[in-house]
């Protein structure tokens, strides 16, 4: 093998269009010695969280992808041709062996290029509803790699025969967390339980609401480790609470000594809870703003038993859920067998095999 080789990764948008890619790309390194690249937008997330990495960033313009009117659609396509034209050159003048697509709207011109140049492409879906990234990609795809089986018929017939489902990849580091090690950073006594609350980097209005209005009865039956987001943080000097804007490295930790966690039910998150064996309270975001893929995640890992689904999003109904749950040990035990059921061990090292059968 030639260490000039190299492959394109492209996708972004959230984090969830970039951390699954990158725990496929820690699995390559250690199977293959070449170039790993990566196509982004300009001005999204994934430059900011790729610069940690030291993998060659690539910015293109980005225009979203709407499945309705809009004026902002008219400028949008000129910004997708301009990012075909630059993935184009990126590509033409790497000539990689394979791009691998983890999605988002950015991540249609650098595949569509691709195909373009006979580049072979592997594009990948977290989501049980596939988005239409995705679903675009599909057609100029060899492979699309699924984690939920429900996400198969969601595809035409010619289209699903290059459907494989491997999973939704996990970070190494995930599973280095010390219970007791999380339990010391938020100075939570060993006999206590504990819920975690996560409402991701910008945190979740909602979700904020509703624990701050429960926390004085939370409280007195757990300690209350809670992510608040940048936006709507507030300092916290209540006993048997914590409140932080974001975790980065402790959440590893605070994930190993959580008993329950309230959260979304974006599938990255889902799929990191389902890995380590997490019960979970979900609030899904509502139809109303967005396209429902949260509803569906939630929907399945409740039927399967791995999660309790807030449909009334009343303080009243949360602190139910979660005091009966708390004081019920059993059911907490079903749930992260359940949750455990659900996952696909080794998904990233597959994906990295398949990409490397592929790419040669």
């Amino acid at each position: 093998m030639l260490v000039s080789e190299s492959i394109v990764f492209t996708g972004g948008g959230t984090g969830g269009h970039v951390f699954p890619a990158l725990a496929v790309v820690e699995e390559l390194k250690s199977l293959w010695q070449g170039r790993i690249i990566w196509i982004g937008s300009n001005k999204g997330i994934e430059r900011q969280l790729l610069k940690a990495t030291g993998i060659p960033f690539f910015g293109i313009p980005a225009g979203k992808l709407r499945r309705y009117f809009s004026l902002k659609n008219i400028i949008d396509i000129f910004r997708v041709i301009g990012g075909l034209a630059a993935s184009l050159y990126i590509l033409a003048r790497e000539r990689p062996l394979l791009l691998f697509s983890k999605g988002g709207y950015v991540s249609v011109p650098p595949v569509i290029a691709a195909r373009l140049l006979g580049i072979r492409v592997i594009t990948h879906e977290s989501d049980a509803q596939p988005g239409l990234a995705t679903r675009i990609n599909s057609r100029f795809a060899e492979k699309i790699l699924i984690s939920f089986a429900e996400s198969a018929g969601y595809f035409s017939g010619k289209i699903r025969k290059r459907v494989v489902r491997l999973g939704n990849p996990v970070r190494r580091d995930l599973f280095a967390g010390e219970k007791k090690y999380g339990l010391s950073l938020v100075g939570c006594p060993e006999n206590k339980k504990v819920l975690l609350v996560l409402g991701g980097s910008q945190g979740s209005a909602q979700i904020n609401y509703l624990i701050r209005t429960n926390l004085d009865r939370l409280t007195k039956a757990c300690f209350v480790v809670h992510q608040a987001g940048r936006v709507d943080f507030r300092e916290g000097r209540q006993p048997n609470y914590f409140t932080a804007p974001f975790f980065s490295y402790e959440l590893k930790h605070l994930l190993a000594a959580a008993d329950l966690v309230v959260c979304r039910a974006g599938a990255n998150t889902l799929w990191e809870l389902a890995s380590l064996g997490k019960p979970a309270v979900l609030i899904p975001l509502p139809r109303s703003v967005s396209r429902g893929d949260q509803l569906l995640n939630a929907e399945i890992f409740a039927r399967n038993g791995a999660a309790v689904v807030l449909n009334d999003t009343s303080g009243t109904r949360l602190l139910e859920i979660i005091l009966d749950l708390l004081d019920n040990e059993k059911k907490l035990k079903q749930m992260e067998s359940r949750a455990r059921s659900l996952s696909f061990p080794g998904s990233a090292a597959k994906i990295a095999e398949l990409i490397l059968t592929y790419g040669h």
